[in-house]
């Protein structure tokens, strides 16, 4: 419990690496939140503007909410599609381009998967949120346990 699995010189390294990204985020969110408010609010720097452009924006973000709920094709413009990056041992390259996909995060995740080359993949696929999902082939009549 009291024992670190790491040197504390490189736990200090991490937060601040991870400070620094986390800064730099937060400041280019407020920078395009504080570029955009006057469009929103039409120079009206009242309360009640404030709370109606809070509102509007709540309500914005339950609205494409329900509509990708409700419609695959608003699901597939606004969230995306998962894309099929291997079958059966044969890689789509131009899956990968289009996705701007490079063949070391590609292989990273097939060694995740327990995958030495993509021939031993019976299928990858980039899921909407960024991971790449691998199903290895299994031996022909053996089943998975």
């Amino acid at each position: 419990m009291w024992q670190l699995s790491v040197s504390w010189w490189e736990i200090i390294l991490r937060v601040v690496i991870i400070y620094v990204f986390l800064l730099v985020i937060l400041v280019l969110l407020l920078v395009l939140s504080n570029s955009v408010q006057n469009a929103m609010n039409g120079g009206d720097n009242s309360v009640l503007a404030g709370l109606i452009s809070a509102a509007a924006l709540v309500l914005m973000n339950y609205l494409v909410g329900l509509a990708t709920y409700k419609s695959k094709r608003i699901e597939a413009l606004v969230e995306g599609r998962p894309e099929v990056l291997i079958h059966n041992g044969r890689l789509f390259a131009d899956v990968m381009e289009r996705e701007k996909l490079t063949h070391h995060e590609l292989n990273a995740a097939l060694r995740a998967a327990g995958c030495a080359c993509v021939e031993e993949v019976h299928f990858a696929i980039l899921e909407n949120n960024g991971v790449i999902s691998v199903q290895p082939k299994t031996e022909r009549g053996l089943g998975r346990s």
